[in-house]
């Protein structure tokens, strides 16, 4: 992943952040081998040394930062390796799925270097920092099976039809309203910058517009009428 291609990758997510009509992003790759193998390292290369790349310099920080800030949620379907770079594209993403043999890590200090995409940051925040400092410090990657037992991952699909398989996880969330979705991903996403009382104050901003939304008083008609035509053994469909 290049400077480059990430500043491609940027213009492509800003349109989609504009479309009402885009319920869900998923991030995939069309190599079953590799989701992002790792950052391009010659890029890296020319930056240490002080010469020019094509793209910005600052992709590696702005690209994770505008998946996390679009309205949509964002999923990371990842197949084959996500190494470096590939692994802090996934965590940047809402919620990642892997296909069985995907593998994760971030190797950086095998060759003395950091992680420098947010992935120290955004690892410990989702597994716990001694966890994190597990895999940061050791280097080591791990299988998509590991992955899921840490939390890093949040299901495993089949690999057949494997795009296909997360299109169809990912409908748990499309099915739901727009606006609902948008404001759920801020609570948490935003929230988990925040203090535990800004955090519930950025809740109730998020609460109010949207329970006196018509939307919102529609669904809830909805669910009532489900509730009163239910007998008290039937599971009722939210």
């Amino acid at each position: 992943m290049s400077f480059e291609a990430l500043g491609d990758l940027s213009g492509i997510l800003k349109e989609l952040a504009a479309r009402s009509d885009v319920s869900i992003i998923i991030l995939a790759s069309a190599n079953e081998k590799y989701f992002v193998s790792h950052a391009d390292l010659d890029d890296l290369e020319q930056v240490a040394s002080g010469k020019p790349v094509a793209g910005e310099r600052s992709a590696w920080r702005t690209t994770p930062a505008l998946i996390e800030a679009i309205p949509q949620p964002v999923i990371a379907a990842v197949n084959g390796q996500a190494w470096g770079g590939g692994t802090e594209l996934a965590l940047a993403c809402s919620v990642r799925v892997a296909a069985p043999a995907a593998t994760f890590g971030l190797p950086e200090i095998s060759v003395g270097m950091v992680p420098g995409a947010g992935g120290a940051q955004r690892l410990s925040r989702l597994i716990g920092t001694g966890r994190a400092l597990e895999l940061i410090l050791s280097g080591r990657k791990v299988s998509a099976e590991e992955a899921f037992r840490m939390g890093l991952v949040n299901a495993i699909l089949p690999n057949r039809n494997f795009r296909q398989a997360v299109m169809d996880w990912a409908q748990q969330f499309a099915r739901h309203d727009f606006d609902a979705l948008v404001a759920n991903k801020r609570a948490v996403t935003e929230g988990a910058r925040l203090d535990f009382e800004a955090g519930l104050d950025l809740e109730r901003s998020l609460v109010i517009p949207r329970t006196a939304s018509p939307r919102s008083a529609e669904l809830r008609t909805l669910l009532m009428k489900r509730y009163a035509a239910a007998s008290p053994d039937d599971e009722i469909d939210f």
